[in-house]
């Protein structure tokens, strides 16, 4: 009977020490009081955002670099670009729009267009009847 007084008197004394630094004691087990901020995981430990000026902002391609010793690239005004940039976003014709015209009539490079779009949607036609069977 005194060995079980002891027990719990040492646990009572235990958790007392234990309640003065943060800790929770419920029965035998111990419960952190609160999760710091900041700590380990968790959105805390995000990279912060480099604060440049607008300046180099305006003036570079910020993260356009490539090489390990490389510096990202000016930002030239339009005259200076190649011409052949601005054709990049030009819209082209689909294959509806291809088979409606007349393909002797048609354009190198849109009758180059029409070939490789039709033969992909013929593969994909022939691929879906192999998959049904």
């Amino acid at each position: 009977m005194a060995m079980s007084h002891a027990r719990s008197l040492r646990s009572v004394i235990n958790s007392m020490e234990l309640e003065a630094v943060g800790v929770l004691v419920s029965g035998r087990r111990a419960f952190s009081a609160k999760a710091k901020k900041g700590g380990k995981g968790g959105a805390g430990d995000a990279p912060k955002a480099s604060i440049l000026d607008k300046e180099v902002k305006s003036t570079t391609v910020v993260g356009a670099n490539i090489l390990k010793d490389g510096t990202d690239p000016k930002i030239l005004p339009d005259s200076e670009l190649p011409e052949w940039l601005w054709h990049l976003v030009d819209k082209r014709p689909a294959l509806s729009e291809l088979r409606r015209k007349n393909i002797e009539t048609l354009p190198y490079e849109d009758l180059k267009r029409f070939v490789k779009l039709d033969n992909r949607a013929r593969i994909k036609e022939n691929n879906s009847l192999k998959a049904k069977n």
